[in-house]
């Protein structure tokens, strides 16, 4: 394949500026400058992620979807905005931009510190968010360096909402016999079985050794691996009674999509001064056909 069949293109998204990575397949990824968002990955014609009709686009309310970058607190666990403001500015592309690396392209995306951050959170950083597109495989890496004299610590996730046609024919396997924190009722069980999913569900657990799977209607659909310095893999659908709560998602959204999150929020990220912190979330499209072969 030519190199110059791999494109890296500025594009749009609602108005917002954003760059679209095209393999020569055709299997494409759009990142949203916006919170170097990743909004779009097609492999095959199918896009794989989920992203609500009814997100935000004013360039500064977080967009419901994709795979937003939960930095530097999660959720509303700390004193700043939920899920932390990186999410909300604006990343840079770096100086090369999008290169070619093996079989497919990545881009990096910047955010470092400045007077807005440091009013809410008085720390120097340099985070970035490396987005590496392949046949079959999407990794978003997350990186922070403490660019700073002082220690920081800090919370991080990469809120992943996966697109599918009917949650409640998916099933996610890979965490059986994790013991974890079920949010809804505030319990700490062991995991049975593969999940299920209907109702309003929301869990944390300890990231599997193992890379999970996603099986859609009783085919293998996805293999979601996590870097080990990922300490938690948080699953969550609104289901029925909070999706219609949503502003920005239409009633029945919560039947196709599911977040699978690569997160390290139970023990804050501490890193000295020049300190950095790294960790990806991959994720490999699996052929219903080449799964059976395996024996999947």
């Amino acid at each position: 394949m030519a190199e110059a069949q791999f494109t890296a293109a500025a594009a749009e998204w609602q108005g917002l500026p954003a760059i679209c990575l095209t393999l020569p397949g055709g299997d494409s990824a759009l990142v949203a400058l916006q919170g170097a968002q990743v909004l779009s990955w097609i492999r095959g014609g199918q896009e794989q992620l989920f992203l609500s009709p009814h997100a935000a686009h004013d360039g500064s309310t977080p967009i419901r979807g994709g795979i937003p970058v939960c930095f530097p607190q999660f959720n509303q666990r700390g004193p700043l905005v939920k899920h932390g403001f990186a999410r909300t500015l604006a990343w840079q592309a770096q100086a090369d931009g999008a290169r070619v690396d093996g079989d497919g392209l990545r881009l990096t995306l910047r955010l470092q510190d400045n007077a807005a951050t440091r009013a809410v959170w008085p720390h120097a950083f340099a985070a970035e968010l490396s987005v590496w597109l392949q046949p079959t495989a999407l990794t978003v890496n997350l990186a922070v360096t403490n660019t700073g004299d002082a220690a920081l610590s800090f919370t991080a996730a990469l809120h992943t909402y996966l697109r599918v046609d009917d949650v409640t024919a998916t099933t996610l396997s890979g965490l059986e016999g994790l013991r974890y924190w079920d949010a809804v009722e505030d319990t700490h069980p062991q995991q049975q079985g593969a999940l299920g999913f209907g109702a309003e569900l929301d869990r944390v657990y300890p990231r599997p050794a193992q890379a999970m799977q996603l099986d859609a209607a009783g085919q293998p659909r996805l293999r979601i691996a996590q870097d080990a310095p990922w300490a938690e893999t948080v699953v969550w659908n609104p289901g029925p009674e909070l999706c219609a709560r949503l502003a920005d998602m239409p009633a029945d959204g919560y039947r196709h999509m599911l977040c699978v999150e690569a997160a390290a929020i139970d023990t804050p990220v501490v890193l000295a001064p020049q300190g950095r912190w790294q960790a990806a979330q991959r994720f490999e499209h699996l052929a219903a056909s080449t799964a059976a072969q395996s024996g999947a």
